[in-house]
């Protein structure tokens, strides 16, 4: 169940939807004008692994590059 994320095309507003099916078609307005002409744009997605006590710790994907 993915989150995208959008902008506003009549007001300019970057925001968030929780998706729960990726098939079924999915209505979006903007949060703050109740506008419909949005535009949906890339996403960070989440990943996890399993730590030494056996449970899991989120981290984030990212795309760009990273310093050591």
């Amino acid at each position: 169940m993915p989150i995208y994320e959008y902008t506003c095309q009549d007001c300019g507003t970057q925001f968030e939807k929780f998706v729960r099916s990726l098939t079924a078609p999915v209505e979006v307005t903007c949060p703050e004008c109740g506008g419909t002409h949005v535009k949906k744009g890339w996403s960070v997605f989440g990943t996890g692994k399993r730590d030494s006590a056996g449970g899991f710790s989120a981290s984030s994907a990212s795309c760009g590059p990273t310093s050591t």
